[in-house]
């Protein structure tokens, strides 16, 4: 290998990770990227989503940041409430985050987040999009990969195949390539049980304009979190301020029957409604808004901690390898940085080292990331089963540390708490890779890390 930007670059997938995964490596010169996508193009649709400062300094470093947060709200604080009554048990108050940690903590939209990335993508000229392309199997690992592909959706379309020097799966929770990988080194992968399913609802101004609470809500900076026993839903304005997007979580009635790894379900509106009944008069006035053909439920599914994220050559990315509930709203700030870790690593393979060099430092790579993505995904689990308790000593201790309104440096709702966000947000993860990616390469080369598992 001359130079390790001619590398051919693959990325399976075309969501959040594929996307910051083509983008980081075109920023770092690689000059071959081809990104295959299952769907017939992006279609950019989906709900709300977070962008933390955590993932804001890495779309910075990409620059697309100043584009995607044009229409993204500001979050000054949270507030927390009983979803029986409204009333509010704790709030906390987020106004210095650009002063704390660089970059503010915001919500918006995710075609805004994934348009943002996709149009920094087309800018540049190294990456090449493949779309209506199903990845069928994965023939070779190394020394560089095969790949077979079936493109578009006509009957009897020959599939086709791809050699690459690194593969980057990001094809999320349902991963072929996570399958297949680690089914070749008789690794199995174990679905945990969440026991949780979500709506997510967005409600245009328009809906909401009768209503003068609900539309403080929207004109608001501040995201609201109704919680009660195994249920919540939070809520926080997107598109500069013109849609309220809720998102909720509760037992995941409708899946528990299922036969199939189903993830989403046609959902009834009466349904919803009885899931929330209990709760305060301004919830009911917003579930009224939800048109009846339009609810939509989630299977909310992880994936027990996997042995490996990489074989050979090829290195999975985002939900393909750390799924995580969302509770405490990092699952496309962890695959994003997820990308400019691979960048970073990748980028720092010796010229002339070869396939064996890549390998290693696609290790490096998870070496680095996961111990801390492991950590945020436990967090978000805890965090869960906290906001979830139900009457008894547990929830009544929680809802005092609640009224302490993170004073003390901790709050129960881990999203919203103070040294939660200074361990999350202050992390660089690109600076973490320039700091430690030669000892632990180094370590690999020499036998003292785990070289076995390349």
């Amino acid at each position: 290998m001359a130079d390790p930007k001619d590398l051919r670059i693959v990325i399976v997938g075309a969501g959040m990770g594929g996307l910051g995964t083509a983008l980081a490596f075109a920023k770092k010169g690689f000059k071959h990227i081809d990104v295959y996508e299952n769907a017939p193009n992006l279609g950019f649709v989906g709900a709300g989503i977070q962008m933390p400062p955590n993932v804001a300094r890495v779309l910075d470093r990409l620059g697309v940041w100043d584009e995607i947060v044009a229409e993204a709200t500001d979050v000054q604080g949270t507030s927390i409430r009983e979803g029986s009554t409204d009333e509010e048990l704790s709030h906390v108050a987020m106004p210095n985050m650009r002063e704390k940690y660089g970059y503010p903590h915001c919500t918006g939209h995710r075609a805004s987040l994934a348009g943002g990335m996709y149009a920094g993508c087309q800018r540049e000229p190294a990456i090449t999009f493949h779309f209506s392309h199903t990845l069928l199997r994965i023939d070779s690992y190394a020394p560089t990969a095969l790949l077979t592909f079936q493109p578009g959706t006509a009957p009897n379309t020959p599939s086709i195949q791809v050699r690459a020097d690194v593969v980057l799966a990001a094809d999320g929770i349902k991963s072929v390539t996570r399958t297949q990988m680690l089914a070749s080194l008789s690794l199995t992968t174990t679905e945990s049980d969440t026991g949780q399913a979500a709506y997510r609802i967005m409600l245009p101004r328009a809906a909401m304009a009768h209503d003068p609470s609900l539309l403080a809500l929207l004109d608001s900076s501040t995201v609201v979190r109704w919680i009660g026993p195994r249920r919540h839903i939070i809520a926080y304005p997107v598109s500069d301020h013109t849609i309220y997007n809720l998102s909720t979580a509760q037992p995941d009635d409708a899946f528990a029957s299922a036969t199939n790894a189903t993830y989403t379900t046609r959902g009834a509106k009466a349904q919803m409604r009885a899931v929330y009944a209990d709760f305060c008069p301004l919830v009911q006035r917003m579930l009224d808004l939800v048109p009846g053909d339009d609810v939509v439920e989630w299977k909310l599914r992880t994936y027990e901690e996997l042995a490996t994220w990489t074989r050979g050559c090829v290195a999975l990315v985002g939900d393909a390898c750390h799924p995580t509930l969302p509770h405490l709203s990092q699952g496309a700030a962890m695959a994003v940085e997820d990308a400019a870790v691979l960048a970073e690593c990748v980028g720092r393979v010796p010229v002339g080292g070869g396939p064996e060099a890549v390998a290693r430092a696609l290790k490096v790579y998870e070496m680095l990331r996961k111990p801390r993505t492991s950590e945020l995904v436990e967090l978000a689990a805890h965090s869960g089963r906290v906001l979830h308790l139900g009457e008894g000593q547990a929830r009544e201790e929680r809802d005092r540390l609640f009224r302490d309104n993170g004073r003390g440096g901790s709050v129960p709702d881990k999203w919203a708490s103070p040294d939660v966000q200074q361990m999350i947000y202050s992390h660089d993860c690109v600076k973490d890779a320039e700091e430690r990616f030669d000892e632990l390469y180094a370590g690999l080369q020499d036998g003292d890390g785990p070289a076995g598992k390349l």
